[in-house]
């Protein structure tokens, strides 16, 4: 028997919006998905037959019903918004995130849970980290903080709104690579040319900063060595280097190589030469790096008073805003303005050695009479306070209050493993291991021991 029944009429609600769902299956009609619109005639919304009624079940609506209820269904969350950018310099990582959009007191609660677990030491932090914010409606959701090469943090907000903390650490594999070859212009452009990266220069001439003015004392022909770590992700493509583990420099004014090693015995890692003496001195040479020597020991007519006189230090041409280091360890006696000297720091060492350090345009922070300090800490800043005729370091060294001339100083040296058996045999261990990896990557070595250094004063 047929049935007679008249189809149930859609409610007001459903004709009043039938025009979006005609909008919906012309819309499905054009992207050509057949199976798209058989999927929204058979399930529901929460996977049933139907619009999910037992209703629906035994009478399925008209189409345009079917495909309004599909559309009516709560829609997906909007894209989160995501902002990037890089730390500036004098910059906060608050400071940063705030840029991006985020709320003040949001940033600062995120990375507070940074902070709160040990993540990451908000007093290291170096222009050009780089960060990126997930924002949902102008409100902080996430944050991913590239404290380095290899490691994020991620900071997420809960259901309960707080914020949870996390590292994402790549998983790398070490590698080593050399860089070998005759000096032409300078040790920093030719490495450069080699692939090493500025941190590797900067390492290797801290490893020499004891022995050689780099400035003055290379010359065209000379030569040098640097083997310094690598790592790769699992991809291998690269994504950091890590530590210089040898150096050596083959020259007119100083022949010598240096391996990086940590003795058991102090945890200290140094770098020691192929002897086991250490390349650390008791003071530096030159407390400045990528300096110009503008003005020797000695006597000179003044430029400003026209007298002449004791020049009783070195002069080092540099930018203002160059650092300045702490040439050896000691304990600072002066930290004020002294006349013609301007700003002026003076530390006293051991052994009646005393260092000062002139015209500089301000203290580092936290700077003051009575701190300890460490050799190769930053203490200042290049400046040309006083009687100075433009920016630069006068620097001087006193012996039991005596002037004498810092570049023909012979200095004390540091540690000498072989005083101590046990531990000069875990260097030759490590050194032995090093040498490996210099043959692997085409060194040349030698067979046998190099002659003992002379005694240092």
């Amino acid at each position: 028997m047929q049935d007679t029944q008249k189809p149930t009429e859609p409610k007001a609600p459903a004709r009043s919006t039938l025009s979006h769902g005609v909008k919906s299956l012309v819309a499905l009609l054009v992207l050509g998905t057949g199976s798209a619109v058989a999927g929204l005639l058979i399930a529901g919304p929460n996977g049933q037959n139907g619009p999910g009624t037992a209703e629906a079940a035994l009478a399925p609506p008209p189409l345009a019903a079917t495909l309004l209820t599909a559309t009516d269904i709560q829609p997906p969350a909007p894209p989160l918004q995501t902002a990037t950018g890089k730390l500036a310099r004098r910059e906060t990582l608050t400071g940063l995130v705030q840029r991006l959009g985020a709320p003040a007191n949001e940033a600062a609660g995120a990375l507070q849970t940074l902070y709160d677990e040990d993540l990451l030491d908000p007093r290291r932090l170096l222009p050009g980290l780089e960060a990126e914010v997930f924002l949902d409606d102008g409100h902080l959701s996430a944050l991913n903080v590239k404290a380095e090469a290899g490691r994020n943090l991620f900071i997420k907000r809960g259901t309960d709104g707080n914020w949870t903390a996390a590292a994402l650490n790549a998983r790398l594999t070490p590698h080593y690579h050399r860089v070998s070859a005759p000096i032409e212009t300078s040790i920093y452009e030719t490495a450069l040319k080699l692939g090493a990266g500025d941190q590797q220069v900067v390492d290797y001439a801290s490893v020499f900063a004891y022995d050689v003015d780099f400035q003055r004392e290379i010359h065209p022909g000379d030569s040098f060595e640097m083997v310094y770590e690598t790592y790769t992700d699992e991809a291998g493509h690269p994504v950091k280097t890590g530590n210089l583990i040898y150096a050596s420099l083959d020259g007119k004014a100083l022949t010598r190589s240096f391996y990086r090693f940590t003795p058991s015995d102090d945890g200290e890692t140094d770098y020691f030469d192929f002897n086991g003496e250490s390349a650390t001195k008791f003071l530096m040479k030159t407390p400045i790096n990528g300096a110009r020597l503008s003005s020797s020991f000695g006597n000179r007519v003044h430029p400003i008073s026209g007298y002449t006189r004791l020049h009783k230090g070195t002069d080092f041409a540099a930018p203002s805003g160059t650092p300045v280091y702490a040439a050896g360890n000691g304990t600072v006696v002066w930290a004020a303005r002294r006349g013609g000297y301007g700003n002026y720091i003076v530390v006293q060492h051991a052994n009646g050695y005393k260092t000062a350090y002139a015209h500089l345009s301000r203290y580092a922070r936290g700077l003051r009479k009575g701190r300890r300090v460490r050799q190769g800490e930053t203490i200042g800043y290049v400046g040309s306070t006083g009687a100075s005729t433009g920016p630069h370091l006068h620097y001087e060294v006193y012996i039991n209050g005596k002037p004498v001339n810092a570049m023909r100083l012979k200095l004390p040296t540091g540690r000498k493993l072989a005083e101590a058996p046990v531990i000069m045999d875990e260097f030759l261990k490590s050194r032995d291991a090093i040498d490996e990896i210099r043959a692997e990557q085409g060194a040349g070595l030698l067979s046998v021991s190099l002659p003992v250094n002379p005694p240092s004063p």
